[in-house]
């Protein structure tokens, strides 16, 4: 069995601890490919193969299978099935497609299994309190009370014989919870079905289906400091399995001085607060995604009760308070291989009349990849730090799909491409609540690529993309970097926008 070594999901994290790297059978290859605003959210593809055109066959064919499915389930694309079915008379049977029927099943039922803690019809609920966070003021108690009685009602009868669906209510209903799980898997089964791959690894927002002849490294983003080169909870070697993560860090309302989670608790009608993130590992995929959404709902105890009902199902649940709950079997799917990150225990180094960098302080560097009509390819991108004598002291990050086009990140590879070795294997899967589309945060802590503290000054943070029929692009931000927060934001480029660098006290 093949392992996937890694370092960061998606892409190189440059100066991070190395990671055990399988052998290589029969020629075979990893290949990899990332897109954005796929259903709303990034996707990752990682497959092996002994030939790249195979590779690139199975892709399609993912492809293919996901914007099928999408046409079928989507609640925004007004000609999807499930649109024109939620327009149709109520008390009028409906014939639908297996794949709607599956979904509408699975609602059903789990809506049962979790004493209505997940329920198709919680948009209503997170309708209200968008609503009230444009307007910056709470729901009164008759508005999260009228919720609560429309999300109630029965909304949908099934006639599994005639495969008909019979709308009982004119409550808006979102298929999310479970549409992504299910696309994953198929779209798995699609690219393994239509090409000479030996596995493949769909990654969709953090939701992923690992297949084949392959043990995958899994990282489990930490909600409590979730930049792309944070270091997170676990690591994790995952074989034929699905990996799910739901919680409130990255979406949400803000309103006042309080975050409410974009995940509310149909029975309420209130955003959940008890825990801030549950990733589940299944065998099925809907099931570690509707675990992974429950548990965030539902007590502790009542989670632990509902995840002895699937089999092989394991899971880490992070509680507000910080407790870290893992199930009996956790453990056993963490890589031994990988020590606990120790960077607490690197100490400043003196400058002479430099003051060295306070630890107490790190620089968040967050942008958004733009959405290019018909090329949702994520570009290659490496971000670094210079200092006033243009040195670089730190690479922070380095996406790329192929070796051989990383010199067309010219600036970086002029600087970096005597040392760079990179090897294909160097990807992680990382599993962590869905994302906006293109949206990302990586931080610098103050630490050189040796691993010691630089000293308070001035330094100069460089990003650079480039793209397959596009453009290389590069963007510098000087900023002085002493004992105090600052702010600065810089007008982007033709890939990238809304950038910001923040310098703030952890």
């Amino acid at each position: 069995m093949k392992v996937f070594a890694s370092l960061c999901m998606a892409f190189l994290m440059i100066g991070g601890q190395p990671l055990t790297k399988g052998p290589k059978k029969n020629n075979q290859q990893l290949y990899v490919s990332h897109y954005e605003n796929v259903l709303g959210t990034s996707l990752e593809f990682k497959m092996t193969s002994t030939s790249e055109a195979e590779a690139e066959k199975a892709e399609t064919a993912a492809l293919a299978e996901i914007n099928r499915l999408s046409a079928i389930f989507s609640a925004y694309d007004a000609k999807s099935e499930f649109s024109q079915w939620m327009k149709q008379d109520l008390n009028k049977p409906i014939k639908v497609s297996k794949e709607l029927f599956d979904m509408l099943s699975l609602f059903a039922d789990w809506k049962s299994r979790t004493n209505g803690a997940l329920d198709a019809s919680a948009a209503v609920a997170g309708k209200l309190w968008s609503d009230a966070a444009k307007k910056q003021q709470l729901p009164s108690k008759a508005e999260i009370g009228a919720a609560v009685a429309a999300m109630q009602q029965a909304h949908y009868t099934l006639d599994a014989k005639n495969l008909t669906a019979t709308r009982l209510s004119n409550v808006p209903l979102v298929m999310n919870t479970f549409a992504k799980s299910y696309i994953i898997n198929l779209a798995c089964d699609a690219a393994l079905a239509g090409a000479k791959v030996d596995a493949v690894v769909v990654n969709i927002g953090g939701d992923l289906v690992i297949k084949g002849d392959v043990k995958d490294h899994v990282n489990v983003t930490n909600p409590l400091a979730n930049a792309e080169n944070d270091a997170p909870l676990a690591h994790l070697l995952v074989s034929n399995r699905a990996v799910a993560t739901s919680g409130n860090y990255r979406r949400g309302e803000q309103i006042g001085k309080h975050w409410y989670s974009h995940i509310v608790d149909p029975r309420t009608g209130k955003p959940v607060e008890g825990v801030i993130s549950a990733t589940v590992i299944a065998p099925n995929a809907t099931d570690a995604g509707a675990l992974a959404t429950a548990f965030n709902v539902l007590s502790v105890k009542e989670s632990e009760a509902l995840a002895r009902t699937v089999k092989d199902a394991e899971y880490l649940i992070i509680t507000r308070d910080g407790k870290r709950i893992e199930s009996e079997g956790w453990a056993a799917l963490v890589d031994p291989t990988v020590k606990a990150s120790k960077t607490n225990n690197v100490t400043p180094v003196a400058y002479g009349k430099d003051k060295p960098w306070d630890p107490s302080y790190e620089l968040a560097i967050n942008f958004e990849f733009n959405a290019i009509q018909g090329n949702s390819h994520r570009p290659f991108a490496a971000i670094w730090v210079e200092n006033e004598k243009k040195e670089a002291v730190r690479n922070l990050a380095l996406w790329y799909n192929k070796t051989k086009w990383v010199p067309d990140l010219k600036n970086w590879y002029r600087i970096n491409g005597e040392s760079f070795k990179a090897d294909k294997a160097n990807f992680a899967s990382v599993t962590g609540a869905t994302r906006s589309p293109g949206k990302y945060t990586i931080k610098w802590d103050g630490k050189d690529d040796k691993g010691n503290y630089v000293a308070q000054g001035k330094y100069t943070i460089i990003i650079e993309t480039s793209k397959e029929h596009g453009t290389d692009e590069i963007l510098r931000q000087p900023m002085e970097l002493k004992k105090a927060a600052k702010k600065a934001t810089a007008e982007g480029n033709v890939e990238i926008s809304n950038v910001t660098f923040d310098f703030y006290k952890k």
